[in-house]
């Protein structure tokens, strides 16, 4: 989870746990958001805010794009302000209902390990939930 709003960081991960997630992060800049990215576990989902601090999410959202991680943004913003390439990625509006967002995450996550588990496709590893 990216988020540099630590109460609503707070209130996602404790919503996220809720539905047996197990947490990476929170971290509320890009440089920490980078190094967990690359860090030793992998990732089953992600919650982005758009904006942290002064710089924009977009180079962790493509990195996690390219590995075929789901993620929803969140963000202060409405939808004009997101990135074309980003417009198919869930979009969570502050202030928002941080319990249906969690579900959607859940679902997302849901959804992928349920892909992975098709024939012909490899076991799912053991991964850290976000």
């Amino acid at each position: 989870m990216i988020e540099d709003e630590y109460f609503l960081a707070d209130d996602i991960g404790h919503a996220l746990r809720t539905l047996g997630a197990e947490i990476a992060g929170p971290v509320g800049d890009i440089e920490d958001a980078t190094a967990m990215l690359h860090g030793a576990g992998v990732l089953d989902g992600a919650v982005l805010d758009v904006n942290i601090r002064t710089e924009l999410i977009y180079p962790i959202a493509r990195e996690l794009r390219a590995r075929d991680v789901p993620f929803v943004f969140t963000t202060g913003y409405d939808r004009v302000s997101i990135k074309p390439e980003f417009h198919d990625v869930p979009l969570w509006e502050k202030p928002f209902d941080i319990v249906a967002m969690a579900q959607t995450v859940a679902e997302l996550v849901g959804h992928r390990g349920r892909h992975d588990a098709q024939p012909g496709a490899s076991p799912p590893t053991s991964r850290n939930g976000e």
